[in-house]
């Protein structure tokens, strides 16, 4: 037992940028969710984690990327914020606010029934949270009460809002045609498959949502899918008896079956039951939303990656990284058959990774180069323009041990064989950092 404990203690810990990865909290087909600390500081976030093979394999790139776009610039107190995304080459980063209170799904499940006040301030906030995305031209489409969150203070945040269901562009006919959500809580016009208004469909659901609060279950229940489908279409369901007058007719002007005589959102927000005790939302001071970040995570420039991090050590070089290093395997040696051409160069050595990276840039600096570093990747930037314009060079740490790393330097722009009189004028000056140079590596990695 102890030692499993040991061991658990000192399981490495990922980071993501600014963000130390914690414990998984939800999965899906596409992404997994997990819990995160901001290390500048201090405040939890929720982090999703898209696949982008698996995206891209499925298209939904440009579906994602769009429904990304339009929730940067949803601010409203009762709607998961979304704070930033990142890229890496392999996965896509979104960081969202965590919401602590738990479901109210949860509630509903292990107390039963809310009192009718309670109910409606919840209801109140899911109208007012719905209304201020459609503005936007976001539709939910899969609101239930598991996507329903709260906040410390008891707050309503709605989850998911734009990301759990990805939108069609409305058709010609100014409809979506996607059928999607809880069978439970879905629109009948949603079912039938002819097309559908999204702010209709949704407060559909938000009538559903409303009824489970008040009584306790669901109005539409039934084993067999085509029942249940039957039972939504024709709108079955009865008010228990203690629902107020109010509440029941609400209820009944929202699940109409017929979304041309349905009531809208509008008219529900001047229902005299809705209107009881309402209190107007608070907005946070004036929010300007940037979506720089956006195009750099969807993109191919590693210049903008995100920089993953174990225990806030250098990234890895695995075997085959390794293998490659050899001439003989090495596929670059066809292409570059001459060494003092070859556009990239590196060398191995046994001195801490962050005392590498600033001797690099105490050499480079006073032969006229620029420097920019993030983590354990440099960008060296000569100002002044050599025979094919400036020169630039990429620099990397990688560990291959605890005590062993190679250093990798690659041109990026410029002239090769400028590239390679910087590199050996850069490697005098850190003599006493190089443990071997490339020719040594590829002659050891080639020797018996």
């Amino acid at each position: 037992m102890y030692r499993a404990k040991r061991a658990a203690s000192l399981k490495a810990k990922r980071r993501v940028g600014k963000y130390e990865l914690g414990r998984t909290i939800g999965e899906g087909t596409f992404a997994k969710v997990r819990i995160a600390k901001n290390m500048e500081n201090g405040d939890h976030v929720a982090i999703k984690i898209l696949d982008k093979a698996k995206v891209h394999k499925n298209k939904l790139a440009e579906q994602i990327r769009r429904e990304i776009c339009t929730m940067k610039l949803i601010h409203h107190p009762n709607v998961v914020r979304l704070y930033e995304v990142m890229g890496s080459k392999t996965r896509i980063y979104i960081v969202l606010e965590f919401v602590m209170g738990g479901e109210l799904h949860d509630i509903i499940a292990t107390s039963g029934r809310l009192k009718e006040e309670e109910a409606r301030t919840y209801f109140q906030q899911l109208i007012n949270a719905v209304d201020y995305c459609h503005s936007r031209g976001v539709y939910h489409r899969d609101l239930k009460l598991e996507n329903l969150l709260l906040d410390v203070a008891g707050n309503l945040k709605i989850s998911d809002f734009g990301l759990s269901a990805l939108s069609d562009q409305v058709k010609n006919d100014g409809l979506l045609h996607t059928t999607c959500g809880t069978p439970n809580y879905v629109a009948p016009e949603v079912i039938d498959d002819k097309g559908y208004d999204g702010a209709l469909a949704d407060l559909w659901s938000c009538g559903v949502i409303l009824f489970v609060l008040l009584a306790g279950c669901l109005p539409f229940e039934d084993d067999n899918i085509a029942s249940l489908y039957k039972k939504i279409s024709e709108a079955q369901f009865t008010c228990p008896s203690w629902f107020s007058a109010g509440a029941k007719r609400l209820i009944n002007r929202i699940l109409d079956p017929n979304p041309s005589t349905r009531i809208t959102i509008p008219q529900v927000q001047k229902d005299p039951w809705f209107k009881k005790g309402y209190k107007q939302p608070v907005f946070d001071k004036i929010f300007q939303a940037s979506l720089d970040d956006v195009d750099a995570a969807f993109g191919d420039s590693e210049e903008h990656h995100v920089i993953e991090e174990i225990d806030g050590q250098p990234a890895s070089m695995n075997a085959f990284e390794l293998i490659s290093m050899n001439k003989g395997l090495n596929l670059d040696n066809f292409f570059e058959s001459d060494k003092k051409y070859k556009r990239e160069t590196r060398f191995t050595s046994q001195c801490p990774p962050k005392e590498i990276i600033n001797r690099i840039e105490e050499a480079a600096k006073p032969l006229g180069f620029d420097v920019q570093k993030k983590n354990y990747k440099m960008l060296l930037e000569n100002p002044t323009a050599g025979r094919k314009g400036n020169l630039n060079v990429e620099t990397e740490v990688f560990q291959v041990a605890p005590s062993l790393h190679v250093v990798e330097l690659k041109k990026a722009k410029g002239d090769t064989l400028e590239f390679q009189n910087f590199y050996k004028t850069l490697s005098t000056e850190l003599k006493d950092v190089v443990w071997a140079c490339d020719d040594e590596i590829e002659d050891r990695s080639s020797s018996p």
